[in-house]
């Protein structure tokens, strides 16, 4: 079979340049946008004519079909018409030629309606050309037509209005301007209400944009009327349908996916979310004959719908928009319904994973496909061990992040994800995997390895080593304290006055200068002795606690037991696999073994191991504990006074007395007298001793 791709093409839809992949196949000719998903495909047996245009760069591709449709493709590299005449040639049976363009810039010539196609040539070739799809109104004056167009919010610039002048001349027997207004119309898009609605639906409830709306369905559109608003819907703009179940299944939503979307002020709808109750039952008569039934929509509308409105809503929109209603895919959570309760920012809402996206519902409703996600990531909720986050990364760098899911939802989510071959891309310390199934399952079985509490205890012994490793190379300068130094340099410029009067003033305004700068002084040897105490103080508990190498080895879980005579099989099994993930993949295995007896006998053994040998090795005295006591029982307890002579440290009487004797004379006298008191009475001591030797 002869296929031709290309991954950089741009095709023309609503005024605006799409950029998708193009593929081209003996049957079909296939588009894909990039943007949105949408895959538009045309017939190869409806190609009625196929022409290549020349432009600055590439080449384009100009195709009409039998119901007179433009399709238009540019992006190909220069030198390929080539090829593509042959394929089209091959596949096809058409020759492809070049269809030149008039580059001499008049504003006046012929206009040719060709199938749904305005041209309008200057001197025989085409200056430019209108898809009549994309007019929106046409008005008519004496010798003129405007035309109005639909509005694109993707394109940077958009015409808006266009109008030509018609000369009338008397002999015409068929108004010329009555016959370009008919020939318009009949193929533009105008939205207006031609016969009576398909089926109405009164009063139903609309979460976005949110409000009670009627719903009339016509051929071409279908109009949301409510109390304030009114729109005015294409079948041509509904992308994709989507009906899931609510977390209650009493519920069912009715999405509507929109391009472009509706307007509502500055305000883009992309989604229309309807909100209907299972027991809401309605029977409608369609307006069609059975043959049209069977040749237009091919049997699947019968003439009477009866059921649950969501249901025959559903059934209407399917037919009219010939799309596939997506339904929840094989995803079940934890509370058996395929939708995960969370909450987008502030809102609560729903998420389904489906067979090629997520769908969450709703302030905003989003619709991710697969093939949009660049990586997934699971993290902790806020600290809370009771729920997780759910981080999505689109390959545009945009992050989605959904909160407060609930734990037990996490496997089936994660099962879910591996199975449809999504990078999950955890990140924590190193930028090593930081989660994994095993920090959301129930860690408190016995035998049950506890993940998270492991890893809890390896982060804290990083930081004990790091906070060590900083502290050792600290060292506290005592001397230096600028504030202290800042006051005492104010002080003395303020306080030593120099004496301009007599002697005595001076004498006194010295004497006063000096006794300042004393205290200031004592004060300061406070502080620094203050800064020694408390800086040993620190130094002492910061010390760790040397491990005992001489103690017994702990005992191993059952886990750790079956992971270490199992680990060389994993590894044979998985070679692919990193350190990390043989751990993570000897947790899944363990959980479905069933026969775990074997392990946990020789765990109880190896725990009733330890406590012999711990026993053993306390009698012994060879443990860091005993050898303290030891220690401490063979070392002389210095006394208080000696402590504290030994620190440096200065009792509070003695600060106080200090304090005082600084302050008056009198204490002076005072300290004079009883130091005088003290020698006299070491005198007398010293005299009973001799006399005491002599008479011995």
């Amino acid at each position: 079979m002869d296929t031709l791709e290309y991954g950089d093409i741009l095709c023309e839809s609503k005024g605006n340049m799409t950029s998708g992949r193009l593929k081209m196949t003996d049957q079909n000719i296939i588009f894909k946008s990039n943007k949105t998903g949408k895959v538009d495909q045309l017939n190869g047996s409806d190609i009625e004519m196929v022409n290549f245009q020349r432009f600055v760069d590439s080449i384009g591709l100009r195709m009409f079909t039998k119901n007179g449709s433009l399709h238009r493709f540019i992006g190909f590299k220069s030198g390929e018409e080539g090829k593509l005449a042959d394929f089209f040639k091959k596949n096809y049976a058409k020759d492809m030629l070049e269809k030149e363009l008039s580059l001499r810039g008049w504003n006046w010539g012929t206009v040719h309606f060709n199938g749904s196609v305005l041209n309008f040539d200057c001197d025989k070739k085409t200056s430019f050309e209108i898809p009549l799809q994309n007019v929106s109104q046409c008005t008519t004056g004496k010798n003129e037509v405007t035309m109005e167009f639909h509005q694109n919010d993707d394109t940077p610039v958009s015409l808006v209005e266009m109008r030509f002048h018609i000369p009338v001349t008397e002999s015409a027997e068929v108004d010329p301007v009555e016959a370009f207004h008919q020939n318009v119309v009949k193929q533009a898009s105008v939205l207006s209400a031609s016969g009576d609605a398909i089926a109405i639906f009164r009063e139903l409830q609309c979460l976005t944009p949110r409000g009670r709306y009627d719903i009339k369905i016509f051929q071409s559109f279908f109009q949301l009327h409510g109390k304030t608003f009114d729109y005015k819907i294409p079948m041509s703009t509904v992308l994709r349908l989507f009906l899931l179940p609510h977390k209650d299944n009493r519920q069912m939503f009715f999405i509507l996916s929109l391009d472009p979307p509706i307007k509502q002020g500055q305000t883009r709808y992309h989604f229309l979310v309807l909100l209907f109750g299972n027991e809401e039952d309605t029977s409608i008569e369609l307006p069609f004959s059975e043959e049209e039934l069977k040749t237009k929509y091919e049997d699947k509308l019968t003439k009477e719908l009866s059921g649950p409105v969501y249901e025959v809503l559903g059934k209407i929109m399917k037919a009219l928009v010939n799309r596939k209603l997506t339904g929840p895919g094989s995803f079940i959570g934890h509370s058996g319904t395929p939708a995960i309760a969370c909450s987008f920012k502030a809102a609560a809402g729903y998420l389904y994973p489906l067979e090629r996206g997520f769908m969450y519902v709703n302030k905003p409703p989003m619709h991710i496909r697969f093939e949009e996600i660049s990586s997934v990531n699971f993290a902790r909720s806020g600290g809370s061990t009771r729920s997780f986050d759910f981080e999505i990364e689109l390959k545009t760098g945009v992050k989605t992040t959904f909160n407060s899911i609930e734990k037990e939802e996490y496997n089936t989510l994660f099962n879910y994800i591996t199975n449809k071959k999504v990078h999950v891309k955890n990140t924590g310390k190193s930028d090593k995997a930081g989660y994994n199934d095993n920090d959301f399952g129930d860690s408190e079985n016995e035998g049950e390895p506890d993940a998270y509490l492991a890893r809890v205890k390896a982060e804290g012994k990083a930081r004990d080593s790091d906070d060590d490793g900083s502290n050792s190379d600290e060292s506290t300068d005592d001397d230096f304290n600028p504030d202290a130094e800042k006051e005492e340099d104010v002080a003395d410029e303020y306080d030593s006055n120099v004496s301009t009067t007599d002697s005595s003033d001076g004498e006194s305004d010295d004497s006063a200068a000096r006794e300042k700068k004393k205290k200031k002084k004592e004060k300061k040897e406070k502080k620094k002795d203050h800064r020694e105490k408390t800086s040993s103080s620190s130094s002492k508990s910061k010390k760790k606690k040397n491990k005992d190498e001489n103690a017994p080895k702990r005992a191993s879980t059952a886990f750790m037991l079956w992971l270490n005579e199992s680990r060389e099989e994993i590894k044979r099994e998985n070679p692919n696999l990193k350190v990390t993930e043989i751990a993570k993949r000897g947790g899944e295995l363990w959980r479905e073994l069933k026969d775990k007896s074997i392990w946990e006998e020789k765990a109880a053994k190896d725990k009733e191991r330890y406590a012999n040998e711990m026993k053993n090795y306390k009698a012994s005295g060879d443990d860091s504990a005993s050898k303290k006591r030891k220690k401490e029982s063979s070392s002389p307890k210095k006394s208080t006074s000696q402590t504290m002579a030994g620190s440096g440290f200065k009792s509070k009487e003695y600060i106080s007395e200090d304090d005082s004797s600084s302050g008056s004379d009198d204490n002076k006298k005072k300290k004079k007298k009883k130091n005088e008191t003290e020698s006299e009475d070491d005198d007398d001591e010293d005299e009973e001793d001799g006399s005491g030797s002599a008479s011995d």
